[in-house]
């Protein structure tokens, strides 16, 4: 298979400095949307003082009730549903728009599609800051998932300065940035959660200010800083003859584009990928819910837990990866991967003691931290330069479809069933992905 080279004539300080302004533009988008993570029980005990079961609210939680009891659950299981529609709230937009947003800055460059995504994620947490009423809150949760396609414009400007043989290498940058990320947001939701401006300041709540305005504004601070660094220092990483090769997506609807990707080996990495970001995400719905039920975790315990894994991801997609990758295939690290991702999967299933469970996020981590780079990789090297976007943006268009699927369903089965048959079942998805991924060719670099 033929693959148009990005010219190389960029002179190299651009060239780094982009690097730099991308790997910020990713983490600065994942502290946003983390750092809300741990406060969805506070946001929903909050806005039900506020308004009561009236609403929007109240009509989502009476109908979530509805389903709890139907599976013989208590209202507890309901407030479990709760946070599982916000977080599918924000990833179906950015399963909706992170190909439009990718196949844009294929005709029209990452600059400017970059400071129009950025832009618009920081209007979402403005308005999250004045949400006074659960309507606004969650017209930012759609403001701030619509513009989310950073993730995918910022990924095809490392594919853009980057050559053939560097590319997956360079995926570890991008692997780096969310597991730092990761790390960052909810420490910081955690940390301000209870400082709250009315306390002080009263008078602001006739503005729609709120007791996580804080987190909000910390959210929008660090937007605008990205934006101004963006507008000053970007230099645009796609020259005007491969934006000029770029065709528009034959149909708007995200599905289709997925369905109707032409290159055989671009679908069946996305099918692998898909399939192992259902098990990760299953897995990071039910950890703390699992950690909690069987040694006792606190809320303190668990950001631990999390934190742990936060930096076993970035050290290993920020280093270990990287090395690897210098002598081995994209293909034998994407298995390998998936292979310690799935036994990962099976220690923290069946896990007694709590030394157990840090072995199996250690591995768990390891082997998505493999995964990750190499998929992407992968997937950027199957394409042509001129449709890095727009792939790219189906590739994380996939992703957010798991993480607007998989937490309600993941929840379900842990309360229904058990936390160890939903770690057994993520690990049989990550078996089947790694049976899919020896159909990979290597690809030519």
């Amino acid at each position: 298979m033929s693959t148009t080279a990005v010219p190389s004539a960029s002179p190299a300080p651009p060239r780094k400095l982009s690097l730099g302004v991308i790997f910020l533009t990713l983490y600065i988008d994942l502290i946003g949307f983390s750092i809300i993570f741990p406060l969805g029980p506070d946001l929903l005990a909050h806005y039900l003082s506020l308004e009561g079961h009236h609403g929007v609210l109240g009509w989502l939680l009476a109908h979530l009730d509805t389903v709890a009891r139907a599976l013989g659950k208590d209202s507890n299981f309901a407030a479990v549903l709760f946070g599982g529609v916000i977080s599918s709230v924000f990833s179906i937009l950015q399963f909706v728009f992170a190909p439009f947003w990718g196949g844009l800055s294929d005709r029209l460059g990452r600059r400017d599609v970059l400071r129009w995504t950025v832009a618009g994620t920081a209007l979402g947490y403005l308005l999250w800051a004045l949400s006074g009423s659960f309507w606004l809150f969650l017209l930012s949760r759609l403001v701030s998932g619509a513009f989310s396609g950073n993730l995918s414009v910022a990924t095809a400007a490392v594919a853009d300065v980057t050559s053939r043989t560097e590319r997956s290498k360079a995926m570890g940058l991008v692997g780096a940035a969310f597991g730092l990320g990761l790390v960052t947001g909810p420490t910081i939701g955690a940390f301000t959660a209870h400082l709250n401006l009315l306390d002080d300041y009263p008078e602001l709540a006739r503005y729609g200010v709120n007791p996580f305005s804080l987190p909000a504004l910390i959210a929008f601070v660090l937007c605008l800083v990205n934006l101004i660094w963006i507008s000053l220092r970007f230099t645009e990483t796609l020259s005007a003859a491969t934006r000029a090769e770029a065709r528009a997506p034959r149909t708007k609807n995200p599905l289709r584009a997925i369905l109707l990707l032409d290159n055989a080996d671009i679908r069946r990495a996305n099918l692998v990928a898909f399939i192992f970001s259902l098990a990760f995400v299953a897995m990071e719905t039910a950890l703390t819910f699992l950690a909690a039920e069987r040694f006792g975790y606190t809320a303190r315990q668990n950001g631990y837990l999390l934190g742990f894994l936060g930096l076993c991801a970035i050290i290993t997609q920020g280093w270990l990866v990287r090395k690897l990758l210098k002598t081995q295939p994209e293909t034998k690290v994407l298995s390998a991967g998936l292979a310690a991702s799935a036994l990962g999967l099976v220690v923290i299933g069946f896990a007694l003691q709590p030394w157990l469970l840090y072995v199996g996020l250690a591995l768990l981590a390891l082997g998505s931290g493999l995964v990750n780079p190499a998929s992407t990789g992968l997937i950027s090297l199957y394409a042509t330069a001129a449709e890095q976007g727009r792939v790219l943006g189906i590739f994380r268009s996939l992703g957010s479809l798991s993480r607007a699927i998989t937490p309600i369903l993941a929840g379900t089965v842990f309360w229904i069933f058990s936390g160890r048959t939903l770690f057994v079942a993520a690990a049989a998805l990550s078996v089947i992905a790694l049976i899919l991924s020896t159909r990979l060719p290597k690809p030519v670099k």
